[in-house]
């Protein structure tokens, strides 16, 4: 059957910009929250705030909530996946010392994850334009990031945590996306963060003491984690979800490790090296091919 909504051309630009600048500066956050609380325990305190924010803005705006069981356990399934697993998968894994370059790295596969699923399970059809697109803007991201890229042979099942946190990313877009792309974004917000929230403290009580020094570093990276990241930022990605291909809206994650690479840069000082320029401008064309590529062909959407 057909999708009650077909996607549009293509996601808004502005919008894909600030959402990249925005999302960019979260591995800013984790850096420097997470060394003063346990990963879990970070992560149960932010999105139980950004659950209260998106509540109290769905309660002042007069939001609809869902209210039928079925749309409700879509869009905690969404989040969990999406932002839960996700972010679970990433924090501990730089917890346990991994690179923040090379899980960046990791993550960067998301678009080709998404292009590949999008297909069955979306209908939708990816050309050969965006799929040079996507493969030049890893190759971008992996110019931006290679001088970081040490990594340490003990480090596989930290790995392993952020090739979880790839899988949940793209499995939660491509649920989002099929399941409640015409969720509420305040109320849909507020369901899963306090989802994620939930699954994040049971993860704090099962491994960790629930430690935090509340430091001024801390409660800033905390705030920022919460509001702007995953009020500000991922309401913005739902509204590209909702109006766009999900296969083309992946695409704008390559830009993310660039973004974080600039917000380094801006605030500890981190180096920018000739061959990163480089690779800030081919990660930034890949981005252009894959999300301006003529408009595939609608294929049948599964039943």
């Amino acid at each position: 059957m057909k999708p009650p909504h077909p996607p549009a051309a293509g996601p808004r630009g502005w919008l894909a910009l600030l959402f990249v600048a925005l999302y960019g500066s979260g591995f800013v956050g984790a850096r420097l929250g997470l060394p003063h609380a346990g990963p879990f325990t970070f992560l149960a305190l932010r999105f139980a705030l950004a659950a209260a924010l998106l509540a109290g803005i769905a309660a002042c705006v007069g939001a609809p909530w869902p209210r039928r069981r079925g749309e409700l356990l879509h869009i905690a399934c969404a989040g969990l996946l999406g932002v839960g697993v996700f972010s679970a998968g990433v924090f501990c894994s730089i917890a346990l010392g991994l690179p923040p370059a090379v899980s960046a790295l990791i993550i960067a596969l998301h678009p080709l994850l998404v292009a590949l699923g999008a297909g069955p399970l979306l209908g939708e059809r990816v050309g050969a334009r965006q799929w040079g697109g996507l493969l030049l803007g890893l190759l971008g991201v992996y110019l931006v990031l290679h001088a970081r890229l040490q990594v340490d042979p003990d480090a596989l099942p930290a790995a392993l945590l952020s090739l979880l946190g790839l899988f949940g990313l793209s499995a939660g877009n491509l649920y989002q996306k099929r399941h409640c792309a015409d969720m509420n974004l305040f109320a849909g917000g507020a369901v899963q963060c306090a989802a994620c929230a939930v699954a994040a403290a049971l993860g704090a009580a099962a491994c960790e003491n629930g430690d935090v020094a509340w430091t001024a570093e801390f409660v800033a990276a905390l705030v920022w984690m919460a509001a702007i990241v995953s009020v500000g930022a991922l309401s913005l990605l739902y509204i590209l979800i909702r109006d766009g291909e999900v296969s083309r809206v992946a695409g704008v994650f390559y830009l993310v490790p660039v973004s974080a690479a600039l917000c380094a840069y801006a605030l500890f000082g981190q180096g920018i090296d000739a061959t990163a320029q480089v690779g800030i401008g081919v990660a930034a064309l890949g981005v252009i091919l894959a999300m301006r590529a003529a408009a595939p062909r609608r294929g049948t959407q599964p039943s």
